[in-house]
């Protein structure tokens, strides 16, 4: 009897784990467990790109508006992104420089702080020159995307967190949730200022002006989340050696020379990054200089402000729309993650990213809406899955104690690129040419995705480099031992 209930319970067993077999590994390719597993800073960093980029998402869609609304042509909007963004360049070249010197986490801090101080700018002011200076100093985004320091510390802290097996669902989740953001403060923007015009009959500005009050508040949101991070983030910024004595010259001026470069090292802020990694950043700089250019050519704020004057859309349905692209973008780059254990990092990088780009160029194409549209949600499908594939391969491509310079660098490449197109556009938008911005951003994105499957396609890691000396060079000692032997 006993053993007719044992075979009872172990077929019961069988059946169950059969059932949740399939769930885990769903689950598993979903980076669930992953995430799950994480620490509590990488929680806590992902939980800070949400609230950011939730900010981003509301300022964004309304800040050409907002400018427009001041009665700011739109060359001169063009001219304030392009400015914004040139500023930013050196507050993030410096921030990102410095930030595994003086501690992660405390620019982190600074950061939001900054973010609190341009919100209260532009809700309390409306001359030109002054919002300029808050938009550059708190790291107003015309794109929704990231153009401060933020991002590049964060990757560097990411990958410094978890193991490289990992990273690929990890960076996949820090891009979904921080997109989700975005989503979330469109939405959440658009329907704000259409209640408060409607219903509370505030005028334009007015309403346009509570959202940076919100954006104030995040701020100081994103601010205690950062204090909140431990010291597991902070990483020694020169590596170190295995063994000091081993590597210790024997003649005293030897000695006197490394006792020189170690005090040169004690007070030198900006990271020595090793010749191969900065061929590497060269043809990053390039290639990402040309994506970047043609952001800046359709960067959100004039994608919002584009169908908000063609079609004569209220900020309602503008944010509801923009909030939809957004969720899709997010849900798109779990898919990524599943790809990119298959087939790579860079060709998924380059085959999701190369419909978006198409897809960009048709946008202006259509004389409706719906049209439009068609060209809109095809973009977003696949517009930011080639995100997290990228954060893990710049991960992967230079030694630790360089990501956070290397990433900072390419991000300011990045920013300086981008900065070039809002005013070309601006000018473009004067003329009733917006279309030609839509159509140069698509030829060059695509130019960008060809180069970059051309240059690294079959480029490997620097851990998976490292593996196959270190195989390489047991198996000639294993050979050399065992001709000894014989």
């Amino acid at each position: 009897m006993a053993d007719t209930h044992a075979e009872e319970h172990e077929g019961n067993t069988s059946t169950s784990s059969k059932i949740l077999r399939p769930f885990k590994a769903f689950i598993r390719e979903l980076g669930l467990i992953t995430l799950f597993r994480a620490s509590t800073d990488t929680k806590i960093l992902i939980l800070q790109r949400f609230v950011r980029l939730f900010a981003y998402g509301g300022s964004t869609l309304i800040l050409a508006s907002y400018l427009s609304a001041l009665g700011i042509s739109d060359e001169r909007i063009g001219l304030f992104m392009t400015l914004t963004l040139v500023g930013d360049v050196f507050i993030s070249f410096l921030l990102t420089q410095i930030a595994d010197q003086l501690g992660r986490r405390w620019i982190l801090v600074l950061g939001a702080a900054l973010m609190s101080v341009a919100g209260i700018v532009f809700g309390l002011s409306g001359n030109y020159w002054v919002l300029l200076a808050g938009a550059i100093i708190g790291v107003i985004s015309p794109s929704g995307n990231e153009i401060g320091p933020f991002r590049a510390i964060e990757e560097s802290t990411l990958a410094h967190l978890t193991a490289s097996a990992d990273r690929s669902d990890i960076y996949a989740w820090y891009s979904l949730i921080g997109t989700a953001g975005t989503a979330l403060g469109f939405v959440g923007s658009g329907w704000i200022i259409t209640f408060l015009r409607d219903e509370k009959h505030f005028s334009v500005i007015k309403a346009y002006r509570i959202i940076y009050f919100v954006y104030t508040a995040v701020g100081v949101v994103k601010l205690c989340l950062a204090l909140m991070l431990s010291k597991e983030c902070e990483v020694n910024a020169q590596p170190k050696t295995a063994n000091p004595s081993e590597t210790a010259p024997l003649l005293g001026n030897g000695q006197t020379q490394q006792f020189k470069d170690d005090k040169k090292k004690r007070w030198r802020l900006l990271p020595a990054i090793s010749k191969e990694s900065q061929v590497v950043l060269v043809q990053l700089c390039v290639l990402f200089a040309f994506d970047n250019f043609a952001s800046g050519l359709a960067p959100v704020s004039w994608v919002t402000f584009y169908f908000k004057r063609r079609f004569d859309l209220s900020e309602g349905r503008l944010g509801s729309i923009f909030s939809v692209t957004g969720v899709i973008s997010a849900l798109s780059m779990l898919v990524a993650s599943s790809i990119s254990k298959r087939i790579g990092n860079v060709k998924t990088m380059v085959f999701t990213h190369l419909p978006s780009a198409i897809c960009l160029a048709l946008i202006p194409i259509p004389s409706t809406l719906a049209g439009a549209l068609v060209f809109l949600i095809g973009r977003s499908c696949t517009q930011v899955m080639d995100v997290a594939p990228r954060s893990a391969f710049l991960a992967a491509i230079v030694l630790p104690h360089e990501r956070t310079a290397v990433m900072g660098t390419i991000n300011v490449v990045k920013t300086c690129a981008q900065s070039l197109g809002p005013v070309i556009t601006g000018i473009l938008g004067t003329h009733n040419h917006f279309w030609v911005a839509f159509v140069a951003a698509g030829s060059l994105k695509a130019t960008y995705d060809l180069g970059f499957l051309a240059l690294f396609a079959e480029r490997k890691s620097r851990e998976e480099r490292t593996v196959e000396r270190a195989d390489a060079e047991q198996g000639e000692h294993g050979t050399s031992a065992s001709g000894q032997a014989a």
